[in-house]
C-alpha cells in the first residue's frame, strides 16, 4: 500500500520478502522510531488453550517470559500499536482486549478467536462475514508443522489491518 513495512522474528521469512524482514531478536529493531507496531508475541505459554501446562510454565519461567515479551509492547512510545493473541491469561494480567475477531468476519470459514488490545487504531470492521465456522485450528493434529500453521495470521485479517490501520499513502 505504499508504506515501507518490516517484520521481525528469531526464525525465517516466510512472506518470501526477505529484505523486509528482521531475522532476529525483537529488541534490536526496536531501537528504531516506528510509525505503527502490529505485534503478534508467541502464544505459547499466554493462551487459554495451553491452561493444563501452565504450573509447569510458571515453575520454569516460559509463562513470565511470555508475559514480559507481551508486556515490552504496552511500553513502546509509539502512537499506534495493535497487541494480537488469542484468548489467554494477558485479559487478567494486562487488560480486556479491545476486540475479540474470528476469521470468519474476514473471509476465512473458520472459528479462532483473536484478541487486539489497541493503542491509537480503531477497531477492525468486518470485511467479508461467511457462514463456515470450522474449528480447524483448534483440531489441527500433532507434527512438526503445527506450531508455524497455527501461528500463521489469516489474510482476510492482514489485508483489514493494511487498509483499515495503514491506509494508501497518497
Amino acid at each position: 500500500m505504499g508504506h515501507e513495512a518490516y517484520s521481525c522474528d528469531i526464525l525465517p521469512c516466510s512472506g518470501g520478502h526477505p529484505e523486509w524482514h528482521y531475522e532476529c531478536d525483537i529488541i534490536i529493531p526496536l531501537f528504531k522510531r516506528w510509525d505503527m507496531i502490529i505485534a503478534f508475541p508467541p502464544c505459547t505459554h499466554l493462551a487459554v488453550s495451553g491452561a493444563r501446562w501452565f504450573k509447569e510454565k510458571i515453575e520454569d519461567g516460559r509463562q513470565q517470559a511470555g508475559i514480559d515479551l507481551f508486556r515490552l509492547f504496552t511500553y513502546l512510545e509509539c502512537d499506534k500499536i495493535a497487541i494480537e493473541n488469542p484468548i489467554g491469561i494477558m485479559s487478567t494480567l494486562y487488560r480486556k482486549p479491545d476486540q475479540i475477531i474470528q476469521p470468519w468476519q474476514f473471509g476465512h470459514g473458520e472459528t479462532k478467536a483473536t484478541c487486539l488490545w489497541l493503542k491509537g487504531l480503531p477497531l477492525l470492521t468486518p470485511t467479508d462475514i461467511v457462514s463456515g465456522r470450522d474449528q480447524r485450528i483448534w483440531r489441527m493434529a500433532p507434527g512438526p508443522e503445527r506450531a508455524r500453521m497455527r501461528s500463521t495470521t489469516y489474510s482476510g485479517i492482514a489485508d483489514a489491518m493494511a487498509d483499515q490501520w495503514g491506509g494508501k499513502t497518497p
